[in-house]
C-alpha cells in the first residue's frame, strides 16, 4: 500500500484495522453467499435429496430408553469373538426380555489396535434401544461398509465371515444379532420416526461448484493422532446452514471411518435434539491413557480431555453453537417440535407408558 502511494505522488496515506470493538471507517457488505441447491440428487437417487415437507412425529420420544435401563437381576447376552490381523476383539450383545427379547446394547472388549471401536458401540447402543427397526438396520448396513486395511474373520452361525475393518467386523455381528432376536422385522405400517425425521436419507451429493466445509487441526500428543476434521455443510430452505457429513484426514485410528459415519446418519435428522444427545454422550468417553491437554474450543483456555472422541465430540458440539443450532451445553436453541426432551429410564414403566403421536405440523419456510 505505502509503495502504490509513492509511485501515485501522494503526500499522506493512513491504514487501520476495523475490529469488533471500535468498529472501522469505511465496511463493504460481505457478498451473501448462495445456497447450495442440493434439494435435487446429482445422480438421480432420490434418497440424497432434501426434502422437508412436513414435521414428523416425534423421534426422540421413540428411544424405549434413552439412557441404559437399571436392571437389578442383569441382563442375558451373547460374545461374539473376532479374529484380526491387528489383534482379536470380543463383541457382546446385549438383550432383555420382557414379553419378548429385546436388544438394547453393544460392547466391545478390544486392543490398542481397535481404539475408537467402543465410541461407536455407544453410539450405536443407542440405536438400538430406538423404536424404529428401519433406522437400525440403515445404521449397521452402513457401518459393514466400512473400508479399512486389516483383515478380521469370525463365525456367524454356519459362515465364516470376513471383514477389511473391525468397524465392519462390528456392524455384521451386531446385524446377525438383532436379526436372530427379530429387531430388524418391521410390521406393515410400522413406524419409522427417526428415518421420517432425516432431511436426507444418503449423504446429498453436490454439484461441480461443491459445497463449504468447516475444518479445524486435532493433535493427542499421548495417542500419535494428529488429523485434520472436516465437517461438510449446507443450506436448508429454510435458510439454515446444517453439517451433515464427518470427515478425517491424516493419522487416526482407522475405526474412527466407522464413528463418523454414524454421526453423519445422525447429523441429518431435522431436529439437531438428536446430534446434541449423541454428542453430550460422546462427552464422557475415555481411552486408557488417551487423555490429553487442548484448548476449550471456543475459549483462550486448556483443560483436559479423557480421549481424542471427546474432542472431537466438544469441537463438533461447538460448530453447531456457531452456527446457532445447538448450545455450547450440546443443547438446541430452539424447539422444532419434532422432538420431545429427553425423559427418565422408560424400563419399569414400559407396560403403563404409551408415548401419543404430535400432529404433523408444516416447518415454516421449507418446502
Amino acid at each position: 500500500m505505502y509503495l502504490e502511494a509513492w509511485r501515485n505522488g501522494l503526500k499522506g496515506i493512513t491504514t487501520y484495522r476495523p475490529n469488533n470493538v471500535i468498529g472501522s471507517v469505511l465496511s463493504v457488505e460481505p457478498a451473501k453467499e448462495a445456497p447450495q441447491d442440493l434439494s435435487a440428487s446429482q445422480d438421480g437417487d432420490p434418497d440424497r435429496r432434501i426434502t422437508l415437507n412436513t414435521a414428523p412425529s416425534p423421534a426422540l420420544a421413540s428411544l424405549k430408553w434413552p439412557n441404559r435401563p437399571k436392571l437389578k437381576e442383569g441382563n442375558p447376552s451373547r460374545t461374539y469373538m473376532v479374529e484380526g490381523d491387528a489383534g482379536d476383539f470380543a463383541v457382546v450383545v446385549g438383550h432383555v426380555e420382557n414379553g419378548r427379547k429385546t436388544p438394547f446394547e453393544c460392547w466391545v472388549n478390544a486392543t490398542e489396535e481397535q481404539r475408537g471401536l467402543g465410541a461407536i458401540a455407544k453410539t450405536l447402543s443407542m440405536d438400538m434401544r430406538c423404536r424404529d427397526h428401519a433406522r437400525l438396520a440403515a445404521k449397521l448396513d452402513a457401518l459393514a461398509h466400512t473400508n479399512g486395511d486389516k483383515r478380521y474373520r469370525f463365525e456367524l452361525g454356519e459362515k465364516t465371515v470376513y471383514a477389511t475393518s473391525a468397524s465392519a467386523a462390528l456392524g455384521q455381528v451386531v446385524h446377525h444379532r438383532v436379526e436372530q432376536l427379530g429387531a430388524l422385522e418391521g410390521l406393515p405400517g410400522a413406524p419409522t420416526p427417526v428415518m421420517d425425521a432425516l432431511f436426507s436419507r444418503k449423504e446429498p451429493k453436490s454439484g461441480t461448484d461443491g459445497t463449504m466445509s468447516w475444518s479445524v487441526d486435532v493433535l493427542n500428543p499421548q495417542t500419535g493422532d494428529d488429523f485434520v476434521l472436516f465437517v461438510k455443510e449446507l443450506v436448508l430452505p429454510n435458510g439454515k446452514r446444517r453439517p451433515y457429513s464427518l470427515w478425517l484426514v491424516s493419522a487416526y485410528p482407522r475405526e474412527l471411518d466407522g464413528l463418523c459415519k454414524m454421526l453423519s446418519l445422525d447429523m441429518r435428522v431435522i431436529d439437531p435434539a438428536w446430534i446434541g444427545m449423541k454428542l453430550r454422550k460422546l462427552l464422557t468417553y475415555a481411552e486408557p491413557q488417551g487423555d490429553f491437554f487442548a484448548r476449550t474450543p471456543g475459549s483462550d483456555k486448556s483443560q483436559s480431555w479423557p480421549s481424542t472422541v471427546a474432542y472431537m465430540a466438544r469441537l463438533l458440539i461447538h460448530r453447531y453453537a456457531m452456527l446457532g443450532v445447538l448450545t455450547e451445553e450440546g443443547v438446541p436453541l430452539e424447539d422444532m417440535g419434532v422432538m420431545v426432551p429427553e425423559q427418565a429410564d422408560l424400563f419399569e414403566a414400559e407396560t403403563s407408558v404409551t408415548m401419543k403421536p404430535v400432529a404433523k405440523q408444516t416447518l415454516p419456510g421449507m418446502r
